[in-house]
C-alpha cells in the first residue's frame, strides 16, 4: 500500500511541475515591452529580438509605400509613454507636433507589410506591435495609429496648415 501512495504523489508532483513548467514557458514567451523611442534606443541590441510594443510621433516625409509588395517603411520620433507627463506639456496633439518638428528628438526607423492604413499621416500616434532588428529597424507586426482628428480641437492652426 506505501508503494502504491509514494507513486501516486510522484507522478502528482510530476504533473503538477509540468503544467508550471508549461505556464512559465508560455508567458514569458509571450510577454510584451512597452518601451518609448528613447527607451527602446537606450536598450539596443540588448533588446533585439523580444517582443516589444513601441510608441511615437509618425513623421510624415518619411512615409514610403509600395502598393506592389506592401511594404511600408516611416519613422518615428518619441512621444512621452505618461499620459499624466503627455498632459503636463500640453496634450497629446501638442507633443505629437513638438515631437515631428523636433530634429534634435530620437528617431526610430519602422518596417511594416501590409495594407496602408487610412490614418498614417503625418503627427499621427504609431502604437507598434513587433521586434527591433540586429540592423536597428523596427519590424512591425502590427500597426495601431490614433485618428489625429480625435486632437485636431487642441491644436487649431495645425488643421488649418492641412
Amino acid at each position: 500500500m506505501f508503494s502504491g501512495r509514494v507513486k501516486f504523489i510522484a507522478g502528482g508532483l510530476l504533473v503538477l511541475a509540468a503544467v508550471v513548467y508549461l505556464i512559465a514557458s508560455s508567458t514569458s514567451a509571450s510577454a510584451e515591452y512597452f518601451l518609448t523611442v528613447d527607451e527602446l534606443l537606450a536598450e539596443g541590441a540588448d533588446i533585439a529580438g523580444r517582443n516589444l510594443r513601441v510608441s511615437g510621433a509618425v513623421i510624415g516625409d518619411t512615409i514610403q509605400y509600395d502598393p506592389e509588395t506592401l511594404s511600408l517603411t516611416f519613422e518615428v520620433a518619441h512621444v512621452p509613454g505618461d499620459n499624466a507627463e503627455i498632459e503636463s506639456l500640453g496634450g497629446l496633439a501638442f507633443v505629437l507636433h513638438e515631437a515631428v518638428t523636433d530634429p534634435t528628438r530620437a528617431r526610430l526607423a519602422v518596417a511594416y507589410n501590409g495594407p496602408l492604413p487610412d490614418l498614417l499621416r503625418d503627427e499621427a500616434q504609431a502604437i507598434m506591435t513587433g521586434r527591433l532588428g540586429e540592423d536597428g529597424v523596427f519590424y512591425a507586426e502590427e500597426l495601431l495609429l490614433k485618428c489625429p482628428t480625435k486632437y485636431e480641437e487642441a491644436v487649431p492652426e495645425q488643421v488649418e496648415g492641412n
